[in-house]
């Protein structure tokens, strides 16, 4: 009997917490709470016998999940080199509705995801805007200049 993986995804980043914090409120997900009975996951770790040094700074939460435990567990890797390309994964967001949803409303559901997205550290880098063949979405970057779209 053969058992399917279980997906977690993991992005390497400068700061865990902000990126986690960040993607938590695109994605509608949750910072993972520590196991009980830890406070934080800095206690957590601690209380696995990990040096204070190999830790870093703040409590740990490096982790998002889905609430409803539907979608894959995001974790952010803290790592000591910086972004230097272009990302060969990203994540899309969709938040249109597809294509069955009239393409005013699609873009209107965009746009408004992609202003809430700004309000949270996101930046626009580009709007993709083709009524001909029906396709608009938005290229963003989170925090740490990772791109993503918002279609």
């Amino acid at each position: 009997m053969t058992t399917s993986p279980k997906l977690q995804l993991t992005i390497d980043c400068a700061d865990p917490e902000r990126l986690a914090r960040f993607w938590a409120t695109a994605l509608g997900y949750k910072v993972e709470p520590p196991p009980a009975p830890f406070a934080t996951w800095r206690a957590y770790w601690l209380g696995q016998g990990l040096a204070e040094e190999e830790l870093g700074e703040g409590d740990c939460s490096d982790s998002v999940i889905d609430p409803d435990g539907v979608g894959p567990r995001i974790w952010f890797q803290q790592v000591p080199e910086g972004k230097v390309v272009k990302n060969r994964l990203h994540l899309d967001l969709g938040v249109g509705g597809g294509r069955s949803v009239p393409f005013a409303d699609r873009k209107e559901r965009v746009l408004a995801e992609v202003a809430r997205l700004e309000t949270v550290g996101a930046s626009r880098l580009r709007i993709e805007d083709s009524e001909g063949s029906g396709s608009f979405f938005a290229v963003m970057h989170d925090p740490e200049d990772n791109e993503f779209c918002v279609h």
